[in-house]
């Protein structure tokens, strides 16, 4: 029996690679000679990095950049050595969860600790990135990442425009004479699964400025400010277009890397679907496992088991889902290629007991296990 484990992580409990491996431990307690490949995966945003640099036999950097406030954190990236790739998630530097509730405000949140991430990675060889924008804390369209990486923003006295939106309201010129020389030769796949013009009431600041501490006032300050931020790029880069899908994303990043830099925005489950080569796992599978934390309506809305099952589903493979629970709606799930899923929890607990990772990892290798005893006694019959 071969058998194919491309399962999403369980967000606040354990990694991709963990759940992969008690699933495989649940399998093996049936059939101990089975051919077990556990691959590692995300949709782009959290896990993406560990998932991709442990399950394709990268390693992990971590370095100390400008967080969003202007303060230190340590954030960690992914280098795949054999192809010159970096895998990097934006929030690990500009993320919304590295500043207190208390202290959210788009005015001054800055992505320049991406553009530090990029940098660094740049001159650690690097020539191919792949960036998930989830879960940020900013609304600066970019330009801090930009700002990191070369480029000047300079306001009507010639001086660099402050961090945050606040510096997209002086932008008067854009200098690109000091920009790192390496960054023509680099190549991003932006992992983006929203399709949010800059700008407008669809935009960055409309949707998202209110999770990021944004009043309505300052809501109609930044869309304005974008959208002149966007008309001076355009000035300067003619190919720059604010209305194009996903510009909006994280705070206006996604222009950012569509107007500057050599970039693609494409959904962040078919980037690492196409980079870990699942399909070349699967084609020759018996049985393919994925899942996630939660089943639920959402699921099928580009997430990873449904990725997993249109792979799969392609080689008429069969398709079995775990998740920490479901919901009712998680029944669509079945008409989109999953065959069966099974929710892990076993008794009545509390939230934080069914999440801690030993209780997680144990119900994951438990049900696993009654389900192969299940597959075996079929067999038998």
């Amino acid at each position: 029996m071969k058998v194919v484990i491309a399962i999403d992580s369980f967000k606040g409990s354990i990694s991709s690679p963990d759940a992969g491996a008690a699933i495989r431990e649940g399998i093996q307690r049936v059939f101990p000679d089975a051919e077990v490949f556990v691959r590692p995966l995300a949709d782009g945003g959290e896990g993406t990095v560990e998932a991709l640099a442990i399950g394709m036999h990268g390693r992990i950097r971590t370095v100390t950049v400008t967080g969003p406030l202007g303060t230190p954190v340590e954030a960690a990236y992914g280098i795949l050595d054999d192809s010159k790739t970096a895998i990097i998630e934006m929030s690990a530097a500009a993320g919304i969860t590295l500043v207190d509730e208390p202290n959210r405000n788009p005015l001054y949140t800055t992505t320049y600790g991406v553009g530090e991430l990029i940098r660094d990675a740049i001159i650690n060889g690097c020539r191919n990135f792949i960036v998930g924008i989830g879960g940020s804390a900013t609304n600066d369209g970019g330009i801090g990442m930009l700002q990191a990486l070369g480029y000047e923003f300079r306001d009507n006295n010639g001086q660099p425009v402050p961090f945050g939106a606040n510096g997209l309201s002086k932008i008067a010129t854009i200098h690109d004479t000091h920009v790192l020389p390496d960054l023509k030769d680099c190549h991003f796949k932006i992992a983006c699964d929203v399709t949010n013009p800059l700008c407008g009431l669809q935009g960055c600041s409309a949707i998202f400025g209110p999770q990021k501490g944004a009043t309505p006032d300052m809501i109609r300050q930044m869309d304005q400010w974008l959208a002149t931020y966007a008309n001076i790029t355009r000035e300067k880069y003619p190919n720059a277009d604010p209305d194009h899908p996903g510009t909006g994303a994280a705070g206006g990043l996604g222009f950012a890397f569509l107007s500057y830099t050599n970039a693609i925005l494409q959904s962040g489950i078919q980037i690492i679907l196409e980079e870990t080569r699942l399909e070349s796992y699967i084609k020759d599978a018996d049985i393919v496992i994925t899942g996630e934390g939660r089943l639920d309506g959402q699921t099928i809305m580009g997430k990873v088991p449904i990725g997993v099952a249109a792979i799969a589903k392609k080689y008429n493979k069969t398709v079995l889902a775990f998740s920490g629970c479901t919901t009712p709606e998680a029944s669509l799930c079945n008409q989109h290629g999953i065959d069966a899923f099974f929710p892990i929890l076993h008794t009545i607990t509390t939230l934080e007991e069914a999440m801690t990772p030993e209780n997680t990892r144990q119900n994951l290798t438990d049900t696993t296990e009654q389900v192969f005893r299940l597959i075996q006694a079929v067999q038998i019959h």
